[in-house]
């Protein structure tokens, strides 16, 4: 059997509503809420063992944190079915659930964020999807070599080769 390379992705979460000192905490957690059909195309595509860079969207000023690791792969988001969450959907049946969540788990905290600035600044990213004007998705797949520039630029500990 072949195994599929590993995969790079950014996630963006707001800090005030889950941030990387929350995934530091609580050492793993459920990525759940996505309601963007392409974003979710994207989770279902992750495996365990692919890297994520965790993106504070909606922070002052907005920028990658840290760094995680899928460590749950794509089922069903059970925040879908109940009336009392805010990412209830009316429409989602159990029998054919509409919206997926991956279990993300803590690999690192950058020393201090990499804001967007600066990630729109650095000739080498330029095509990466997250400085590209119309790339607002919550989940999106990143290249290997941006995946490491952003990392040198963290000055992260943590070393993809």
């Amino acid at each position: 059997m072949v195994q599929r390379a590993r995969a790079y992705w950014l996630m963006k979460s707001e800090p005030d509503v889950y941030s990387i000192d929350d995934l530091e905490r609580d050492g793993r957690a459920e990525w759940e809420g996505v309601r963007n059909y392409q974003a979710r195309n994207f989770m279902r595509e992750m495996k365990r063992g692919d890297l994520v860079l965790f993106y504070h969207s909606n922070a002052k000023p907005p920028g990658v944190a840290g760094l995680a690791e899928v460590v749950g792969e794509a089922r069903p988001d059970p925040h879908q079915f109940d009336p009392n969450s805010p990412y209830y959907d009316p429409k989602s049946k159990p029998d054919d659930p509409r919206w997926d969540l991956v279990e993300v788990g803590f690999v690192e905290k950058f020393e201090a964020p990499v804001p967007l600035a600066a990630l729109k600044a650095e000739p080498a990213l330029a095509d990466m999807p997250v400085v590209r004007k119309g790339m607002r998705l919550s989940v999106m797949p990143i290249e290997k070599k941006h995946f490491q520039r952003v990392l040198k630029m963290a000055k992260a500990t943590t070393k993809v080769r």
